[in-house]
């Protein structure tokens, strides 16, 4: 399991999805994601599910 950092909190994601994220490059060296709504198109299910709290937020906050 790996945390990344996003504007609203820390977000968690399995291995598969954060290589996926780092080889993407939508994280700086800081681990700092600035376009959440590319990240989210890049995670899986799982994922998505256990950040929806902050997903949900993330996304309500931007309309």
């Amino acid at each position: 399991m790996h945390t990344i950092s996003l504007m609203r909190g820390p977000f968690q994601l399995c291995d598969p999805c954060y290589e996926t994220v780092v080889s993407e490059k939508l994280v700086d060296a800081r681990n700092f994601a600035a376009d959440h709504e590319a990240l989210f198109d890049h995670i899986c299910p799982n994922c998505y599910d256990r950040n929806r709290p902050l997903i949900d937020d993330m996304l309500g906050s931007s309309e």
